[in-house]
C-alpha cells in the first residue's frame, strides 16, 4: 500500500511541476490543425471508397 501512495504522490508531483503544459492559444491551434486534418483524410478515403464502389459496380454491369 505505501508503493501505491508513493506512487500516486510522484505522479501528482510530476504533472505539477516536471509537464510543460501548453497555453490555450496553443491548444486551440493544435484542435484546430488536428479537425482540418482529419476533414481532409475522411474526404479522400471517402472519394477512394466513391470511385472503387463506381468501379466496381461498373464492372459487374458490364460482365
Amino acid at each position: 500500500m505505501q508503493k501505491l501512495k508513493l506512487f500516486i504522490a510522484d505522479s501528482v508531483d510530476e504533472m505539477k511541476n516536471k509537464v510543460s503544459w501548453p497555453k490555450y492559444s496553443e491548444l486551440q491551434n493544435s484542435s484546430i490543425l488536428v479537425l482540418v486534418a482529419s476533414m481532409i483524410f475522411a474526404l479522400m478515403i471517402g472519394g477512394f471508397d466513391w470511385v472503387f464502389k463506381t468501379t466496381m459496380q461498373w464492372f459487374y454491369q458490364s460482365f
